[in-house]
């Protein structure tokens, strides 16, 4: 059931407790989505591998996952919860409803019409733009796929309005189950339609998790006593508002989408299995980088909309600063981790059509993503420290310049420009996606820091300092507990997946004693939301 929330209680400020409990239920969620798609990971790739099959589906996607980025994804729902945050907070409960009617209404229509000129101009599309080094028989295979997915596009331009409704209540539980239900769809493809149907059957299963998706989240608009309307609204004022904060966001995640499609054609002149190796590689930096970046982004946001409606500056600083600093002590060791636990956690997919030379190229990839864990992390806050404030040019002003680093670093090293393709190549083109997105992330906050005077800089700096220290003691047990596990144990599939629990644990544990040790701040808050324990409690304990 909905948690339940009072109307009067949005646009107050939320304590650390708060955001911290909301985004845990968030995080929780997202993890059971990704323990899925491990499922998912295990079984494609046993019987894909890094295929043309499977590079065929990843290029596929790539239009479709554009078409709901840009128009009903995070362009829309960052222009539309401020606006909508707002009506709620001034108690215009019945105007929220109508705009958030002609805003569905507007954008399933110009959905539908763009996906009408995708699906009649797939082949031409994956030829020229998606996949130009594939072979005629894999262009063709794209371009069904391609159809089969837009369908599911078709969907999310309802459901992804729906899950920013749902935040703007504070409510969070429903929007985060709902990719689990997506996950679950695409997971029926891989076990029941796959075996038949091959890479179709998956794209069937996205469409049907699509469809799960939306109806998840349907009790939600119920218990909000959601109203809808029939109109396009075309005349409505705050439907062109929402239009004009979702243009530059649009433009920013357009060329962040398109340099992937770029990424994505150059992969392709790399040989066989590279476009799968740089998204495998790209799909498991995600999975710290949604449970930790992504969750807090998706709390964190409506509170900082509220909030700036509210005129409350003191209240933004804290709760930017305070999402940042868990964003930092947490990503940074998620990033060693990354880089020692990966490898033999992808020896651990060794089996039927991934083998060792698979593993290989994917971790390849995966190290040089693992990089930017952090800056893809910290733009989910950062980014949206401006949104809220309904700027979205500011944003769009780094992600061009991100854009145009990222570009120039990915035709560079790929040696595409040099003329020697070589399948390794693929990781430069990981390398030139994280050097971009520092750049954007450094950029926004040294114009937030300009603009809000002060950021918390100095308590951002200590939390680096504290997890910097006790990730390298961390990192310094791992590569020792490795050296000497694999002199004295032959590796193999048992071997493999003991060495990667044990790190797993040994690595949480010494971080988290080293942090302690160093008196991280960070730790002490977590610590306070075991039931029972308060800061007051605490520092009693800690007297003799």
């Amino acid at each position: 059931m909905p948690e339940p929330t009072d109307q009067t209680t949005i646009g107050k400020g939320r304590g650390f407790r708060q955001i911290a409990g909301s985004t845990l239920i968030v995080m929780i969620a997202f993890a059971a989505a990704k323990l899925l798609s491990l499922v998912q990971t295990v079984v494609i790739t046993q019987n894909f591998g890094l295929s043309d099959e499977w590079d065929a589906f990843v290029a596929a996607n790539r239009i479709p996952e554009l078409i709901f980025t840009l128009i009903a994804g995070g362009a829309l729902s960052h222009a539309f919860i401020p606006i909508f945050s707002g009506l709620l907070t001034r108690g215009e409960t019945q105007h929220a409803w109508r705009t958030a009617s002609h805003i569905i209404n507007s954008i399933f229509v110009v959905t539908f019409c763009i996906s009408l000129l995708v699906f009649i101009f797939a082949p031409w599309l994956v030829t020229h733009v998606v996949a130009s080094g594939f072979e005629a028989r894999w262009q063709s295979e794209t371009a069904m796929l391609m159809r089969i997915l837009l369908l599911g596009t078709l969907i999310f331009s309802v459901s992804g309005i729906v899950m920013g409704i749902l935040q703007s209540h504070q409510h969070f539980t429903l929007p985060a189950l709902a990719p689990l239900c997506f996950d679950v769809g695409i997971l029926f493809g891989v076990l029941v339609l796959a075996p038949r149907w091959g890479a179709r059957g998956i794209a069937t299963g996205a469409v049907i998790g699509a469809a799960a998706h939306l109806w998840i989240q349907v009790p939600g608009l119920i218990h909000y006593r959601a109203r809808w309307w029939p109109q396009l609204g075309w005349r409505d004022p705050l439907l062109w508002r929402v239009v004009r904060l979702m243009l530059p966001r649009v433009a920013g995640l357009g060329v962040f989408s398109l340099n992937f499609l770029i990424m994505t054609n150059l992969a392709s002149r790399l040989g066989s299995g590279s476009v799968s190796a740089l998204d495998w590689g790209w799909r498991l930096m995600q999975i710290p980088q949604t449970l930790l970046g992504t969750a807090l982004g998706t709390v964190i946001f409506p509170t900082l909309a509220a909030l700036n409606e509210r005129g409350d500056q003191e209240g933004k600083r804290a709760s930017f600063a305070g999402s940042l600093r868990m964003l930092i002590v947490t990503c940074i060791p998620a990033t060693a981790g990354l880089l020692i636990i990966g490898q033999p956690l992808l020896s651990l997919l060794e089996r039927g059509a991934f083998d060792a030379s698979a593993t290989q190229l994917v971790y390849f990839c995966l190290q040089f993503f693992a990089l930017g864990l952090l800056a893809h992390a910290a733009l989910e806050v950062v980014a949206r420290s401006f949104y809220a404030e309904q700027d979205t040019l500011t944003p769009l002003w780094a992600a061009l310049l991100g854009a145009a680093l990222n570009l120039f670093l990915a035709l560079w090293f790929s040696g595409v420009l040099l003329g020697r393709p070589n399948q390794q190549r693929v990781g430069g083109l990981a390398l030139a996606n994280t050097l971009g997105v520092i750049l954007e992330v450094t950029l926004l906050l040294w114009w937030l820091r300009r603009r809000w005077r002060d950021i918390g800089q100095r308590e951002l700096w200590q939390s680096t300092r504290c997890a910097t220290l006790a990730t390298l003691v961390m990192a310094a047990v791992l590569w020792l507990s490795h050296t000497l596990w694999h002199a004295a144990i032959p590796r193999n599939l048992g071997s493999n997946l003991a060495l990667v629990g044990v790190q797993c644990l040994l690595g949480l544990s010494v971080y988290l004693f080293t942090a302690w040790r160093l008196g991280m701040q960070e730790l002490r808050e977590l610590i306070t939301l075991w039931p029972g324990r308060s800061p007051a409690h605490m520092e009693k304990e800690s007297k003799p």
